[in-house]
């Protein structure tokens, strides 16, 4: 059986270990199963990687799904520290768990809108600050 987030049951997945000094983790690629799915979970903040996933169908697969329902431990400590650009990350986290967004978001115009509803919620949050 193949290994990877299309063909293993996330339901029954721990999360990996929060990585320590010496920890001996086996790697894949070179890199720990913690560092794979914190890339991972951060990508999915990118509006145009989720039109990406979308037109590919991997926003219909189920295994798929369970997997993003499984990178809930995100949302958590002690991994919550480690997430680079916290809000935006959590919250595409949130709403793929929403069948009408993981179905609308195949549409290159709502992917350019939610690129440019956050550059201007930067831009006012810089004024403000």
């Amino acid at each position: 059986m193949e290994s990877g987030p299309m063909s293993v049951d996330s339901a029954v997945l721990d999360p990996p270990a929060v990585p320590e000094g010496g920890a001996n983790e086996p790697k894949h690629g070179g890199y720990s199963r913690f560092e794979l799915e914190l890339e991972f979970v951060q990508s999915l903040a990118n509006p145009q990687y989720l039109n990406y996933l979308a037109a590919r169908k991997f926003l219909t697969n189920p295994a798929f799904i369970a997997y993003l329902d499984y990178l809930q431990y995100w949302t958590r400590p002690p991994y919550l520290k480690y997430l680079t650009y916290p809000t935006a990350t959590l919250k595409m986290l949130e709403i793929l768990q929403q069948e009408k967004f993981r179905q609308d978001i195949i549409s290159p115009d709502l992917a350019q809108a939610m690129i440019m509803e956050g550059m201007k919620t930067a831009v006012e949050w810089h004024r403000e600050g």
